[in-house]
């Protein structure tokens, strides 16, 4: 069976707390629940993962290897700048979609740009929770 790795990088752990008018109402459990039930129904594995310690993620990154045939991604704050995530995923070469609650592109100039997606099979932003299941979809289609 194939397995996939969902990290969610630093404050999404609060989710539901954190900014509602931008990120909702629902928390990272509800979040792990909902994308649990979407990896069934496709007949997948699915671990999470949630730190605000950047080399934390890198040493999951790297743990990933061999354990699972892609990751998602949603770095938070560190998306602009965290160049140590970038090549640790350049380092494993997994399959990675990039995600986000929000749409970066519509707010603050500073979230505009990642310096993780060029190592990524892509982004997927703005569409809320419904994000993650489609960044699990397009990695399960995968030709291998």
């Amino acid at each position: 069976m194939k397995k996939y790795l969902v990290i969610n990088g630093v404050n999404l752990n609060m989710l539901g707390i954190r900014e509602p008018g931008i990120y909702g109402n629902s928390t990272l459990h509800d979040l792990e629940n909902n994308l649990g039930k979407k990896a069934e129904e496709l007949g997948v594995g699915v671990d999470f993962f949630q730190s605000n310690f950047e080399g934390e993620i890198v040493e999951k990154i790297h743990a990933a290897l061999g354990v699972y045939d892609g990751i998602i991604i949603n770095p938070g704050a560190f998306t602009h700048y965290s160049y140590a995530i970038r090549d640790a995923f350049g380092s494993v070469k997994l399959p990675a979609v990039e995600v986000h609650i929000s749409n970066i592109h519509k707010r603050e100039e500073f979230r505009h740009t990642s310096v993780i997606v060029p190592e990524c099979i892509g982004q997927i932003c703005g569409l809320g929770f419904k994000g993650y299941e489609l960044a699990l979809e397009a990695l399960v289609c995968m030709k291998e």
